[in-house]
């Protein structure tokens, strides 16, 4: 029978497509298939797939990778005290020197000139002190002349001090024993108190800054242990590893970038390392002997708090525990966890990867599988 004009086409398509729907609502053994909420619950039955691992206990480190800069043990640029014309220089570029050792003299004739005049005074000074005195006991001059003299001789020798210390101050002598760098001035120069002659660096030991940021200072003090590495400085030398120790942390925190100054002392060296060379640094920050750890990938992060799924094996089919815990270190894809309800034993096997995609709720049965290599951590 021919349908009326009258009736839409896309009706004509809502009709058709009930019809089939109707005719394939049965299977072939005449029942209606699961609806989407029934397949759900058929499937939730149904072992799920996991894999996991183990939990052990291990040594854990927590450490922190930072660079930083080498630094000689001492460093001081050398300077002249007074002004005056350079006479004498008596070290080479790059020499090794004692403390002590003179470095620079700085023309003192006139400074000696004056010193004999003033020596003179002072002889003559001493001279009638000494007669004074005598004069003194026998109550032969008046006790003032005495003072007078006495005074005088003083005064003498003061001058003498003085004009003894100034005439030392035209030597420069290395304060330490270092290697002294390149110089700035010749003979015949004439330097001032601001003109640096040389520097001298004490390479008998390196030292290492660097910057710790704020939040980690707290497990930073005098005695941490640092690991330093340094890139080769000769050609086919690989990389040194070095080991050294805290020995200040600054007791201030810079505003612009939020961290602290921290230096450490390198207990070993070798001659070819200097001063501001770059260097890797891993700090420890906390060492622990035997910790229970999982990987990364174990730990559950949701509404209710930090959980990891421990494998249930007291029934007959393995099913979904859930565990409350809390972290700890962290190193290298492997989390410390401690329980905050119940206790977690070593040997318990934990679903260790995919936590938070699989559909897993407590009492779920699983089929446990070993975690596969590759996602192993050491």
């Amino acid at each position: 029978m021919p349908l009326p004009r009258s009736i839409p086409s896309t009706l004509l398509v809502a009709l058709i497509g009930a019809v089939l729907a109707t005719g394939c609502a049965k299977n072939e053994g005449g029942e209606r298939p699961l609806t989407g909420s029934q397949a759900g619950r058929a499937n939730a039955q149904q072992p799920q797939a996991v894999e996991v691992v183990t939990l052990s206990k291990r040594p854990m480190i927590e450490s922190l990778n930072l660079v930083g800069s080498l630094a000689a043990n001492e460093s001081a640029e050398m300077r002249t005290e007074i002004g005056g014309i350079v006479r004498g220089i008596f070290f080479d570029e790059g020499q090794q020197v004692k403390a002590g050792d003179l470095l620079l003299k700085i023309d003192d004739a006139e400074l000696r000139a004056q010193l004999a005049q003033i020596e003179a005074r002072f002889n003559l000074a001493k001279l009638n002190v000494e007669r004074s005195e005598n004069l003194s006991q026998s109550r032969t001059i008046a006790q003032s002349e005495y003072d007078r003299a006495r005074s005088e001789f003083a005064a003498a020798e003061a001058e003498l001090s003085l004009i003894r210390l100034r005439i030392g101050k035209t030597e420069i002598r290395a304060p330490f024993d270092g290697v002294v760098g390149a110089r700035t001035i010749s003979p015949g120069d004439y330097v001032t108190p601001s003109t640096v002659i040389t520097t001298i660096n004490d390479l008998s030991r390196l030292k290492i800054d660097f910057q710790v940021p704020e939040r980690f200072l707290g497990k930073v003090h005098p005695g941490t242990v640092v690991n330093v590495r340094t890139r080769g400085v000769r050609a086919g030398e690989s990389d040194q590893d070095l080991r050294g120790e805290v020995y200040f942390v600054s007791s201030t925190i810079d505003r612009t970038v939020r961290s602290s100054e921290v230096k450490a002392v390198l207990q070993s060296s070798d001659a070819a390392l200097r001063p501001g060379m770059f260097a890797n640094i891993n700090l420890v920050l906390e060492e622990k002997s035997d910790v229970l750890a999982v990987p990364e990938g174990a730990i559950l992060t949701n509404s209710r708090g930090v959980q990891i799924i421990v494998v249930d094996r007291s029934g007959e089919v393995p099913a979904a525990q859930f565990v409350p815990v809390r972290t700890g270190l962290r190193a290298h894809g492997i989390v410390e966890v401690v329980p905050l309800r119940g206790v977690l034993n070593e040997g318990t096997e934990v679903v260790a990867s995919g936590v938070g995609a699989l559909i897993l709720f407590p009492g779920a049965p699983l089929d446990p599988q070993p975690l596969r290599a590759e996602f192993t951590q050491p």
